[in-house]
């Protein structure tokens, strides 16, 4: 299929509640792929519908009704017609167009492609050998793929044979993922882990059809494996995830992944077998979309990115950094229970109280907001009411994207095992993981999604939320997810990467401006950093944020000087000329040093606070 045949593009991603349709076409006028609707419905995967699709049609059926009313400028005028006999109607057919039918060129759609998260998405176990090296690898092949981590079972992880057991049996996974040992390497532990599953004998989570292994392991053991299992239990293999110490291959794994995630979780579900049929490409989980969107954009725009999605019950944050080898590697971490509604007690027992109190620039008795998170707990589908539950809402929020953030660092690292050159401070440290792939200072975009960042009401205050919590050094580009549509673009960028990538830029992000960020401490009140170029030419003492305004598509070039202590990318004192955007926010300087902190007990907390919400030009509680 050529990418000019395509003119009209609609995409859908089937959520737990919500099912969210988006309609791209090509503009007369500028000949780019661009946004036209979007529309909405509730997911029917449950009773009393039980069939995906009826959900997916009343979702582009007000696609039909948006654009008999309302089309941007540069486009044709009139409804749209997207379904045909109850399913979504495609012109372009095995790479052929469709006239039967066609009344106007306002008919049809050329390609079709979803994304789907509903029925829980997909649940998988990792099986390895050593917890630091194997199953981790393993756990990263199983996030990347987009499938959440209900658990890792390692020979080394502290428990029992039968309590391993219990939990197989306790959780029913829709799949397992069993990697270990290098090629040639060690076979007897990988058998023992063999021998837990089958003992286990786990039922998968839908059907009632063996459930689906993948071994990408020791490739000498395969067989032994396979004669272990038995034949209760449906074997694939694939080439090993960690073929050499120093080696990772987890393209393989994660194909597979997903090829068992269309045929053993999707075909089990209400409606899917309908949907797969409509499709022009097949169906994708959509954490696995979005990872896929970041993926491509960073390698081919040559960046490298940070994203993050907070929900209601989990954040998922993605990353593609440049390795020590020099290709960029694409992470992604899940914090199942880390979120703004239905996990909020969580991230206060993770958190603690007075980490989320020390955010709010006003005295409140860190009891109170104890019980307001309980309130919001229990009722989690409300949204704040005044301008105070606003502000602990954000503050909730800082927390809850360091905490993932955290934790996404951790499994975002080089591989343990590698032969390292170490220094000789180095040598005494105990640390088992190879170092952390995430280089801030490296950095060139974060981009931030999920309704307390995209529908904040100023993108200032989801500029500062991001600033709080990630902390970006040296020059950074902030921006946010304006309608959530990064899975459909994401499963869009595999078949026609320009389209996704021009209604990407144009139409999914909103920039909110490059953040100058000079790394470094100093007594407050002391210049940290010049800035001279275009129109601008100031002074910026430690311990403040101040705005260079600086809108959209507009650009400075600009002398960004270090003072002796801090450091902009290029070493302490050493200038950094860089060719900087603005955006809703402008552009941003943050001196307030890194690595920053808040104290909750600090006599100036309250006023700083303040300071910052009034250099964004936020409203004072």
């Amino acid at each position: 299929m050529s990418s000019s045949d395509i003119r009209r593009i609609v995409a859908t991603d089937c959520g737990s509640t919500t099912t969210k349709a988006i309609l791209i076409e090509r503009s007369e006028t500028s000949g780019e792929y661009r946004l036209v609707a979007r529309g909405e419905a509730p997911t029917t995967v449950e009773r009393p519908f039980e069939d995906v699709t009826l959900g997916v049609i009343n979702s582009i059926t007000e696609l039909e009704e948006i654009t008999e009313t309302t089309v941007p400028d540069g486009f044709e005028k009139g409804r749209r017609s997207l379904q045909k006999d109850g399913q979504v109607w495609r012109q372009l057919k095995r790479g052929k167009r469709d006239a039967t039918g066609v009344k106007t060129t306002l008919d049809g759609s050329d390609l079709y492609v979803s994304t789907s998260s509903a029925g829980g998405g997909l649940q998988m176990m990792v099986a390895g050998v050593v917890k630091a090296m194997s199953a981790e690898s393993a756990e990263r092949a199983a996030l990347g793929a987009g499938a959440i981590l209900m658990d890792t079972l390692s020979v080394d992880d502290g428990r029992k044979d039968y309590q391993k057991v219990e939990r197989l049996r306790q959780l029913r996974p829709d799949i397992i993922l069993m990697s270990g040992g290098t090629d040639g390497g060690t076979k007897s532990h990988l058998i023992e882990m063999a021998e837990v599953v089958r003992r286990a004998d786990p039922k998968p989570r839908f059907g009632d059809m063996k459930l689906p292994i993948i071994y990408a392991g020791n490739k000498e053991a395969r067989d032994d494996v396979r004669k272990v299992l038995g034949e209760g239990i449906q074997l694939q293999v694939v080439d090993n995830l960690r073929p050499t110490l120093d080696k990772e291959n987890l393209g393989p794994a994660r194909e597979e992944i997903h090829e068992m995630f269309l045929e053993h979780v999707m075909q089990q579900a209400p409606g899917y077998s309908k949907l797969l049929d409509w499709t022009s490409e097949e169906v994708m989980a959509t954490p696995n979309a979005v990872g896929k969107l970041l993926k491509e954009y960073a390698e081919n725009e040559k960046l490298n990115v940070l994203g993050v999605d907070i929900g209601g019950a989990t954040t998922d944050v993605f990353s593609v950094f440049v390795s020590e080898t020099g290709e960029r590697v694409y992470n992604r971490t899940v914090s199942a229970n880390l979120g703004m509604s239905y996990s909020i007690c969580n991230v206060l027992k993770e958190a603690t109280v007075e980490n989320i109190a020390r955010w709010l620039p006003y005295e409140i008795d860190p009891a109170e907001v104890r019980n307001r998170l309980r309130n919001k707990m229990i009722r989690p589908t409300t949204i704040p009411q005044t301008y105070e539950d606003l502000l602990i809402e954000h503050a909730v929020a800082r927390e809850a994207l360091r905490l993932a953030f955290i934790h996404h660092k951790s499994l975002a690292r080089n591989l343990v095992g590698n032969a390292q050159q170490r220094d000789v401070g180095q040598i005494f440290s105990q640390a088992q993981s190879g170092g952390s792939l995430v280089n801030m200072m490296a950095l060139d975009m974060i981009i931030g999604s999920g309704g307390v960042l995209s529908h904040a009401p100023k993108r200032a205050q989801s500029a500062l939320m991001m600033m709080d919590a990630y902390q970006p050094e040296g020059i950074t580009m902030l921006t946010v997810d304006s309608i959530f549509m990064m899975p459909h673009l994401g499963v869009l960028s595999e078949h026609h990467y320009e389209a996704a990538k021009e209604v990407f830029e144009r139409d999914c992000i909103v920039k909110c401006g490059h953040c100058i960020a000079p790394v470094g401490v100093a007594k407050e009140g002391e210049a940290a950093v010049s800035i001279s170029g275009t129109g601008v030419n100031l002074t910026v003492p430690f311990g403040q944020i101040v705005i260079i305004p600086c809108a959209v598509d507009e650009f400075k070039d600009l002398e960004i000087t270090p003072t002796k202590n801090f450091d902009m990318g290029g070493g302490k004192g050493k200038t950094v000329n860089a060719k900087l955007e603005g955006g809703t926010v402008g552009i941003i300087v943050d001196t307030r040093g890194r690595p920053f902190t808040v104290d909750l007990n600090a006599p100036n907390r309250i006023s700083r606070l303040r300071s910052y919400l009034s250099a964004f030009g936020l409203p004072l509680p």
